[in-house]
């Protein structure tokens, strides 16, 4: 929200009051308190008729500072509130030399000089990160009455910022101004489903405002070079979050916000829905999974759009038993005959028409207006109510219409909707409206990933769900929703699904081929290849089908091509998908997020790292030109062998079989053995792609278990010394590969060992050695026109070295 009119005057009916010094400072063992008069304070008269700001300071955990500055503090507290996780053990240290103060967490600082006029640093590293200054912090009143808190952070020059939720606007949010409020917008709006309110910064930094209302930002905008934050309060609490790398602050982030939960490996692989309004039955759903079987497409979920239930009565959690006769038969031969989960769209929406409308108002459990009439309208379903998620009972009322369907055989849910909420409500638990219409998803969400996982167990629960806040992280997977069907909404997509990214989200996926309309088989098998090339990956559309087949035959070849691709880089994947429950870095991840160092990745929105390793960039085009950026060293084009040098800007065209896909200079990429399901046993056979490995350094390669958070069924270690490249294997339970990609030299002498031997051979994309069981060290050498390579069993003792122990 604006409130200035340009640089020296307010808008009309516009009064602001910014904190001008500080009067006095009560100060704890971690934390302290500082009391701001809004104007220069000479003499006793100045104190009257005057407001007095309350600003409190401290940490919650190492590198992240909190501010929370009060005008009038009688209000009620009404929540709801962001579950907020504190660093166990933590405590920040105040120390105070003459009229200078500090609040000091880790290696990130708040100075104040209590005898100058208002300023706030943030320091880290010898280094002002940001600071709030004149109008750093204050309030506003409208002339409608209406009390604003709000503040302001500076920017540094070329500094730039990103996240506050999935958002389809350009990437770079300076100059924009942006609310945090939820909205069924589409893609190609400003409004957005999933609103964040953390924005982080290439400067090594991030801000949380912790609110779950509307939070209205302007960005590099309002007053150039701040970012002003606002909200409909007498209070506002933020928190900085130091990195000093992008990853470090997200690290943080979700530690104080929640680490996403590991989605199970099954749901990495295709998802088929029936699309939405098209006409569908159990013999539709026959077609199109043995279609997809007769074409070699490996698929791993069939998903049930809105009209597996009766029109006009959604949702009643019942099937249509005039399309679906037999549900629970159907759902188990889809199991039993082509070894397939199950997703079915549900939304925490009840229509008048069905049956559990009259039993929940019996019950209380909808959402009602002041008079304690039922809340409803008919955009979207006639008659429509909301269930009361701050119910305990109407949770579990809902709970429990799904546990019915989970012992019908359904695996998963889509959660759907969730961003159009009344604030003209009353709440059970007396939320405040204004602050529950984005908190709204926060609760059905939960409520629908605590049933998945108590019927599937630990580790096996995941959504597909649209809306989304702060901590909406902790209940994956999350889709970008509604989007038109041509190259321009592909890319707008990605943008949100990289914005989101950079605030905390782990996975996200998108509507392949797009929603609205019906793409160009040209749109179609592009947009085939981002999708798989995501951390999910789902063919959904609205009034058409997105079976392959409906487009072309090359088509369907990519669409087969490409999800074997996924399927066989499982391991790597699902190691980055360990790395966002551990640390809450993304699997899809903006360029600068991976490079920070680099200027030229500070704004790129049309390439991604997909986990450490592997960059991408989705051709958006027809004519199959892209222009990409490289960053420094030699990179190796996975799909083909060709190594390309950096840093610099590459415009190439490519076939439909094909897309920028490059392997980062020095990684070693696990490929698991089977392209036929995501969930097989990674570690038995894999092959370890070894990328111009860098002399000197060691690569630790760990081999996840599937379904395990943090465990590993193998580890190797790759280590080059001169010409000379060293694999040491440890908890390998069969055969192994391993592939020196771009080592062209004809083959020398192979060795053997008692109990251990390797094979090689030529291919197109380099070396391939291939290594029995047991074997516990290989050395391939790599010089002049010949190589050699060398095994060692693992009962054979092993030599100790630089880089061979423990990573």
């Amino acid at each position: 929200m604006k409130f200035t009119d340009g640089y020296w005057q307010m808008r009309e009916g516009v009064q602001a009051s910014y904190a001008a010094e500080i009067a006095d400072v009560r100060v704890d063992d971690d934390r302290f308190t500082l009391h701001a008069p809004v104007r220069h304070v000479t003499r006793r008269g100045h104190t009257l008729n005057s407001p007095l700001l309350t600003v409190e300071c401290w940490s919650p955990a190492e590198g992240v500072i909190g501010v929370r500055s009060t005008h009038h503090a009688g209000a009620a507290e009404r929540g709801p509130e962001f579950a907020l996780h504190t660093e166990p053990g933590h405590a920040a240290r105040v120390t105070r030399d003459g009229a200078l103060l500090e609040l000091t967490a880790g290696e990130l600082s708040l100075r104040v000089d209590t005898a100058a006029p208002w300023r706030l640093d943030f320091t880290a590293d010898g280094r002002v990160l940001t600071s709030a200054k004149a109008r750093g912090t204050g309030f506003a009143v409208t002339g409608d009455g209406s009390h604003y808190s709000l503040a302001q952070l500076t920017l540094d020059v070329g500094e730039l910022v990103y996240g506050l939720g999935e958002r389809f606007t350009p990437f770079v949010k300076n100059g924009q101004s942006v609310d945090i409020w939820q909205a069924d917008g589409g893609t190609a709006s400003e409004q957005a489903y999933k609103n964040v309110p953390f924005h982080l910064t290439n400067r090594g930094y991030g801000v949380f405002v912790n609110h779950p209302g509307r939070v209205s930002y302007e960005v590099d905008s309002e007053a150039v070079g701040q970012v002003q934050f606002s909200v409909e309060d007498q209070s506002l609490e933020y928190f900085v979050v130091y990195g000093p790398t992008p990853k470090d602050v997200l690290d943080r982030y979700t530690a104080l916000t929640g680490r996403p939960a590991l989605p199970p490996a099954w749901s990495f692989g295709l998802w088929l829905s029936t699309s939405f309004t098209t006409s569908y039955d159990e013999e539709t759903v026959n077609r199109f999974v043995r279609g997809m079987a007769e074409r070699d497409i490996p698929l791993g979920v069939f998903h049930f759009d809105c009209f597996w239930m009766r029109e006009y009565q959604w949702c009643d959690f019942t099937w249509d038993p005039e399309v679906f006769p037999d549900p629970e038969g159907m759902l188990r031969r889809l199991k039993e005959e082509h070894d397939l989960r199950v997703s079915v769209w549900i939304n925490p929406y009840i229509a008048q028409k069905s049956a559990l409308f009259a039993e929940a108002k019996r019950n209380g459990y909808l959402v009602r207006k002041a008079n304690g009439d039922v809340w409803q309208w008919d955009l979207w379903q006639a008659g429509m109510a909301l269930v009361d998620f701050t119910d305990p009972d109407a949770r579990q009322w809902y709970a429990s219409k799904l546990r019915a369907l989970t012992a019908q055989g359904v695996d998963c849910f889509k959660t759907d909707f969730g961003e159009r909420i009344p604030t003209d409500v009353v709440w059970h638990d007396g939320s405040d409206p204004e602050r529950m219409h984005n908190y709204y998803t926060q609760l059905y969400n939960e409520t629908v990933f605590e049933v998945l996982s108590e019927a599937r167990g630990a580790g096996e629960a995941v959504l597909f769900a649209r809306s989304a806040t702060a901590g909406g992280q902790q209940f994956p997977v999350h889709w970008g929703g509604d989007c038109e069907s041509h190259f321009g909404a592909m890319a707008e997509s990605l943008r949100g699904g990289l914005s989101l990214g950079l605030s905390g989200f782990g996975f996200w996926s998108h509507d392949i081929g797009g929603f609205e309309g019906t793409p160009t088989p040209e749109v179609f098998k592009r947009w085939v290849q981002f999708g798989l090339l995501s951390s999910h990956s789902r063919l959904h559309g609205s009034k058409s089908y997105r079976v392959p087949w409906d487009y072309d035959e090359e088509a369907v070849a990519v669409t087969r091509d490409f999800t074997r691709l996924k399927h066989r880089l499982m391991p790597y994947l699902f190691r980055a998908a360990q790395q966002a429950a551990e640390r809450g870095t993304p699997m899809m991840r903006a360029m600068v997020l991976e490079f920070p160092d680099d200027p030229a990745c500070h704004t790129l929105d049309r390439q991604y790292m997909l986990g450490d390793d592997l960059l991408v960039a989705p051709v958006f085009s027809a004519d199959g030109v892209v222009d990409y950026y490289v960053p420094d060293g030699i990179w190796t084009h996975v799909l083909s062998g060709e190594q390309v040098q950096g840093p610099g800007w590459r415009r190439e065209r490519y076939g439909y079989d094909s897309l920028p896909l490059l392997a980062r200079p020095g990684s070693v990429i696990p490929y698991g053995a089977s392209h036929d399901a995501a969930e097989y046993d990674w570690a038995h056979g894999v092959t370890l792609r070894v990328h111009t490995p860098v002399d000197g350094t060691t690569v630790v390669t760990r081999i996840p278990a599937p379904g395990a958070r943090d465990s590993s069924a193998a580890v190797f270690r790759t280590t080059r010394d001169g010409d000379t490249v060293t694999v040491e294997a440890e908890g390998v339970p069969g055969p192994w590969q391993l592939l020196l990609v771009g080592a062209r030299a004809e083959p020398g002498d192979t060795g053997s060992s008692a109990s251990a031997s390797v094979s090689s051979e030529r291919t197109a994309l380099g070396t391939l050695v291939a290594v029995s069981a047991g074997t516990a060290r290989l050395t391939a050498l790599l010089t002049g026109s010949r190589w050699s390579v060398s095994a060692v069993d693992r009962d054979a003792p092993l030599e100790s070295g630089p880089g061979m122990g423990p990573a």
